[in-house]
């Protein structure tokens, strides 16, 4: 038998003497512990007994925890509490990131009978999210329909940026949320005190706090109009190399427009990555694409090939790699992130260079040598293929790399920048290859280019892939359907690491060929 309960005018949960049941779902770092530490502060305050518990787990990261909180007002004696939230049995269900919101959606603990939903809408993305070579962001829509059935009532913002405004931790915003919702019998003022009475970080805490009652009570605001682009941040250096720069700018200026937002900032990549005469091989490239490309089809392919070919040229080797982890840009990047706030931090850096990595060092033909050379390449991989733990917070490893990222005038003439050469000839030969008649191949060829990231092994994954879908491109190159196919093994080649789904793609493709 089920009992209908009276919901109070605020509407939460009912009057008289029922034990209220709260869970929390929240990733490590995201403050689950003190946020359930003023809940139960604030409910013994108010002058009801409670009881917390947590139980970690690691159902889609690292530190995915469940608080629970039992309360009772005192009218209540002995209260006999449970030590972990049963499916159907919850009042109010807070999650700290929206997935965890889904997650306690399928778990039974939010129901519409009974259940209060407050939810933060940022992302903070899985592992098995981050490991799809593609977009592998799961659908945050599908979570936000489901808890608009699933909830008696929902309260949804962005949560994380409120409390990131206001100097604190989404612990608090949460807080503020809880107030705003009017799911708990309290007034506003006692919830302000738990965090007082905590004595940490009170003043960002309780702006944090406000702000998530706010955005309860209120809602999110609609967001504004999306704003104009930023433009791209001027270059700076030595007069003279300005002034060449201005002249590569200017033969971009050049181009039709839908090619300059893709070929001008595909020049800047390349120039930084090496130097301006690298920036006028681009364009010289980009230039024999345009000769074979028309406006009769808006220059697609131009503008694909002003991405992809900076993408090419700007490849991910050792010096780069080196370069990328001593920028100072790096160092405040983490130092936010881990909100050192001043403090001694260190820093170090993992490193397992292949036998390849080693060899693409070394001039073009003694590099292509030591390759061809079984024992040459077994007796790198013997020195070079332990992994090492650099202290680049250190002076001496931060030289390490340093000089090991100051090795651009060495590049040109490098094992690895041959390769990367002449496998971007070949690719755009082929691509090229299809005008004019298979315009539609041609682009696809271009496209195909995504599928080559990262360094070392990453690196290696995806050129076998792109190697595998260009396989597949030839089998179907006669077919009027080929640039649909061409498009299908791409997007089979990003939903996995292994290759499976286009493994899948491509044995359909030799079933009719």
């Amino acid at each position: 038998m089920t009992l209908e309960l009276p919901i109070n005018p605020q509407g939460s949960r009912p009057a008289a003497a029922e034990v209220i049941k709260l869970a929390i779902l929240a990733v490590g770092g995201q403050g689950g512990g003190v946020l359930t530490s003023w809940i139960e502060a604030l409910a013994r305050a108010q002058g009801y007994s409670a009881q917390a518990t947590s139980v970690a787990g690691v159902a889609q990261r690292t530190g995915a925890t469940i608080y629970y909180i039992e309360m009772a007002p005192g009218t209540v004696e002995n209260p006999v509490f449970s030590l972990a939230p049963a499916p159907g049995d919850v009042d109010i269900m807070i999650a700290a990131e929206m997935m965890e919101a889904g997650r306690s959606i399928l778990r039974g603990f939010v129901t519409p009978d009974r259940t209060t939903l407050i939810a933060s809408t940022h992302r903070a993305l899985a592992v098995s999210e981050k490991m799809v070579p593609g977009d592998g962001m799961a659908d945050a829509s599908e979570v936000r329909a489901a808890a608009e059935t699933a909830a008696r009532k929902l309260v949804m913002a962005d949560m994380e940026r409120a409390a990131t405004e206001a100097g604190s931790v989404i612990s608090a915003s949460l807080f503020g949320a809880l107030a705003g919702s009017g799911a708990l019998p309290f007034p506003r003022s006692a919830f302000e005190d738990a965090i007082r009475a905590a004595g940490k970080g009170v003043e960002p805490s309780l702006r944090a706090f406000a702000a998530g009652f706010d955005l309860a009570q209120q809602g999110e605001p609609r967001p504004a109009e999306t704003p104009a682009p930023a433009s791209l941040a001027q270059p700076q250096g030595p007069e003279g190399k300005l002034r060449k720069w201005q002249k590569l700018a200017a033969r971009v200026a050049e181009m039709p427009e839908a090619v300059q937002e893709m070929a001008l900032p595909g020049l800047q990549k390349v120039v930084e990555f090496q130097d301006l005469a690298y920036g006028r091989e681009y364009l010289s490239r980009l230039d024999q694409v345009m000769a074979l490309d028309s406006a009769n089809h808006g220059y697609e392919l131009s503008r694909e090939a002003a991405k992809y070919i900076a993408n090419a040229m700007a490849y991910d080797d050792v010096i780069r790699v080196a370069d990328l982890k001593t920028r100072s840009s790096r160092f405040g990047r983490i130092e936010e992130e881990m909100k050192a706030d001043g403090k001694l931090m260190t820093l170090t850096d993992y490193l397992h260079p292949r036998a390849e990595e080693i060899a693409s060092l070394l001039p073009a033909g003694l590099g292509a040598r030591v390759e061809a050379s079984p024992r040459h390449m077994a007796r790198l991989e013997k020195l070079f293929s332990k992994g090492r733990r650099i202290r680049t917070d250190s002076l001496r490893g931060f030289l390490m790399l340093y000089m090991l990222g100051g090795l651009k005038f060495w590049r040109r003439g490098t094992r690895r920048h041959a390769v990367e050469q002449a496998h971007l000839e070949e690719w755009l030969a082929m691509a090229m290859g299809y005008l004019p008649d298979r315009y539609g191949m041609a682009v696809e060829v271009i496209r195909c280019r995504r599928l080559i990231k990262g360094y070392s092994d990453t690196h290696a994954r995806g050129l076998s892939k792109f190697a595998r879908v260009l396989e597949g491109a030839r089998m179907v190159e006669a077919r009027e359907d080929g640039p649909e196919w061409i498009a299908r093994l791409r997007e089979a080649a990003l939903q996995d690491e292994k290759g499976e789904a286009l493994d899948g793609a491509l044995k359909t493709i030799a079933s009719f060929t």
